[in-house]
């Protein structure tokens, strides 16, 4: 028991870490983009200096001018924004053990995609998570980077091929968030490889009195971007657990590759307005064709089962046997599976009640996506998901 109490509470601390890092990061992230883009030239600025801003906040004014590569002396104090990110991964990671290594056999194996045991799943989690980061510094090291548009087309096709591999061998929710936790990893790992050492690099020219490498700037710049063009499509994926029409669908991976398409062209739109050029509103056509498509492609069901095939309506007697043989050993008032508790979100479906009480819940979950139960270990066939699909879309 303590061992599901403890386990619980550090989700709940992870979680609570993460979330507040990451609003931290991705805040100043934004901003700095936006100052960024909105810098202006104007004579009479410092030597060094790229431009400058005049932003209004909390009362008062402030000028801003920004150095490429620095300024011609040290500064006698310096900001750094680092810790955010740092913050970030290292929770997330955390929540990552806690919930999807501790728990694999629930969260993270699904034995009607491939049959791991929860060691083989942690071990390809770890190391598949390695292995895109070092292969997208290698790109970005061999100079494919400074290509922006064709570096930008492969990446986007090496996380769309990622993502079809990862739903074949986890489950959706896994596959979901492995793919969210390497772009989360390669972001954070842009700040601590390169950003970072470069702006240290800079820092130990100014003190020496040397002239910094531009170099530095540069490459530092690209990461940035390449940060800035991942943030909205990897807060999806961090999120995507609490839909599961989204991650449990049978063309899930065809909804992160809409995922990934978008969350740049959003922020496309918002670049494009920092900057003072032109608003490309077609953006959100684009965004709103891609929901639609997102819609659509949720409401396929799940692998396997052909939703609303049934000739016949079943009856509720039918679906109570499937849910009370299927779901009633996790909720419960006292469930009966070795490392739960409590009923998942205190959803009880032992009593008839309570199963017509949540409904469409079930149907969410069970009928029109393959969520629940978690990894099918209870398995639940294509018939029976079949039978709650149809019984749930019923009208009352």
């Amino acid at each position: 028991m303590w061992g599901s109490i403890i386990s619980e509470w550090a989700s709940l601390i992870f979680r609570w870490l993460h979330v507040v890092a990451a609003i931290g990061w991705i805040g100043s992230s934004f901003y700095f983009i936006h100052l960024d883009l909105s810098l202006k030239p104007r004579s009479g600025l410092p030597d060094g200096a790229y431009g400058e801003a005049w932003q209004v906040h909390g009362g008062g004014f402030y000028q801003i001018v920004k150095y490429l590569v620095a300024p011609a002396r040290m500064p006698d104090h310096l900001t750094w924004f680092k810790w955010e990110a740092y913050t970030t991964w290292l929770s997330g990671f955390a929540l990552m053990v806690v919930v999807y290594y501790f728990d694999a056999e629930l969260f993270l194996v699904d034995k009607s995609v491939l049959d791991l045991t929860p060691t083989q799943a942690g071990l390809f989690s770890f190391f598949s998570l390695a292995l895109a980061w070092l292969l997208y510094e290698a790109a970005c090291r061999s100079g494919l980077a400074r290509h922006e548009l064709p570096f930008a087309c492969g990446g986007y096709l090496f996380l769309v091929a990622l993502t079809f591999a990862f739903t074949h061998v986890l489950s959706g929710r896994g596959a979901f968030n492995q793919i969210g936790a390497i772009i989360g990893t390669i972001m954070v790992a842009n700040v601590f490889a390169t950003i970072i050492p470069n702006q240290k690099k800079i820092v130990a020219a100014l003190i020496a009195g040397q002239p910094p490498d531009p170099k530095l700037g540069q490459q530092s710049k690209e990461r940035s971007v390449h940060n800035n063009y991942l943030t909205l499509p990897v807060v999806v994926l961090m999120i995507s657990n609490h839909y599961p029409l989204i991650f449990a669908t049978r063309f899930n991976w065809i909804i992160v590759a809409i995922i990934l398409a978008l969350g740049p062209v959003i922020r496309h739109f918002f670049n494009e307005r920092h900057a003072g050029r032109k608003s490309p509103w077609w953006v959100w056509g684009v965004a709103a064709l891609g929901m639609i498509a997102v819609a659509l492609l949720s409401a396929a069901g799940p692998r396997d089962v052909k939703v609303g095939a049934l000739d016949a309506k079943p009856g509720f007697a039918e679906v109570q046997d499937i849910v009370m043989s299927r779901c009633s050993m996790c909720h419960a008032a006292e469930p009966v599976w070795a490392s739960i508790i409590t009923a998942p979100k205190g959803i009880m479906l032992d009593q008839p009640e309570r199963i017509l009480q949540h409904a469409r819940l079930i149907g969410r979950n069970a009928g029109w996506s393959n969520a629940m139960p978690p990894a099918n270990v209870t398995e639940m066939t294509a018939d029976e998901r079949a039978i709650i699909a149809a019984w749930a879309g019923q009208d009352r």
